[in-house]
């Protein structure tokens, strides 16, 4: 019986050992493929990423519009060896909010105008340039726009675009617009008579292509015109012009195209915008915007930024990535190098000493 007794136990206790050695196998299965994927993938883990847009839109179209690069950009970068936690998307109050942002190292990368790069490129290295369809209009002479109306998208890729001076629907602006297309010119006097809408002073196409404009007409800048109002964003730029707040206002090539819809939405107008709207003036060709990383980031380095280009690249490339990048007007993505903007750094360094 004691023999009897003492084989059941040795048998429930083998069982017991099974059973747990089983259980602990399961375990240790289980964390040990979670350490293999590790391994397998090699990538480095980066808990967040933050990304900074100017405001040259409405910064809720922005956020709603570029909410889908999330995901994108996670999916591109952890192709590239980088798995990243949290992708945290801001759009600046102005244009040197984001520069100062990339410049302190609390923003990883900005999409930012070239005018913006060069103020702060002590603390901003770019990496991309962005491409944009070329556009239908792109003469020196405003006129000739004003003929070739609406301005239209070609299929010829660019790395550069226009600044224009907008003549809106006020009776000041009508008349600005009526001698123009009359082929007479512009006196100073006339421009300091209506009212300006500019953007802040880092914007090319919004204040340092202008200015410059003014200086080789007239020997005048910006801050010597009497009646000068500064926007947040295009989009309040575009309203005041369409309730008769503003006269003129100076912007990118292609904004009227952008803003087509919202003239006769949320602006009220009945005629469109290319009734209601004529050209004054046309600048030099600009180099498109940037996207640049922070040289004070906490998480930036050399791979790091191999690594985002390459992703921006592969995300401009795609279908869904254009529908993103389409809210900037951009189309795609190359490599830039800082020599790019010193011709932008030649007009930042003219207008600070027009000032």
């Amino acid at each position: 019986m004691k023999k009897l007794l003492l084989f059941c136990f040795t048998c429930m206790f083998s069982v017991f050992l099974m059973a747990c050695g089983n259980e602990a196998s399961k375990t240790s299965n289980s964390d040990e493929t979670v350490d293999v994927s590790s391994e397998v993938t090699g990538n480095e883990s980066i808990k967040k990423l933050t990304i900074g847009f100017v405001p040259s839109r409405n910064p809720d179209e922005i956020i709603t519009a570029t909410e889908p690069l999330k995901n994108l950009l996670k999916d591109e970068l952890a192709s590239l060896g980088y798995d990243v936690g949290e992708i945290d998307i801001t759009v600046g109050t102005n244009y040197e909010a984001v520069g100062e942002a990339l410049s302190a190292g609390t923003t990883d990368v900005g999409l930012i105008p070239g005018g913006t790069y060069v103020l702060y490129d002590d603390g901003a290295e770019v990496i991309l340039t962005a491409t944009r369809a070329g556009l239908s209009n792109d003469s020196d002479n405003p006129v000739d726009w004003n003929k070739n109306k609406p301005t239209a998208p070609t299929t010829t890729q660019t790395t550069s675009y226009r600044a224009i001076l907008v003549a809106g629907p006020s009776e000041k602006g009508k008349a600005l617009a009526a001698k123009v297309n009359n082929g007479e010119e512009l006196t100073f006097e006339d421009l300091n008579n209506v009212t300006w809408n500019v953007m802040s002073s880092s914007s090319p196409a919004g204040y340092i292509y202008p200015t410059l404009w003014l200086h080789e007409k007239f020997n005048k800048t910006i801050p010597d015109l009497s009646q000068v109002v500064q926007a947040d964003s295009y989009g309040s730029a575009f309203g005041r012009l369409a309730a008769g707040q503003t006269d003129v206002l100076v912007t990118y090539a292609d904004a009227r195209r952008d803003y087509e819809k919202s003239w006769n939405g949320e602006f009220g107008r009945t005629a469109s915008i290319w009734e209601e709207t004529d050209l004054i003036g046309v600048m030099p060709a600009i180099y498109n915007d940037t996207i640049s990383v922070s040289k004070n980031s906490k998480v930036m380095n050399d791979s790091l930024k191999k690594a985002i280009q390459q992703a921006f690249i592969n995300i401009g490339n795609s279908e869904k990535g254009k529908e993103v990048i389409a809210i900037y007007s951009h189309e795609g993505y190359q490599v830039a190098k800082d020599s790019d903007y010193d011709n932008e750094r030649k007009a930042q360094e003219l207008v600070q000493n027009l000032k």
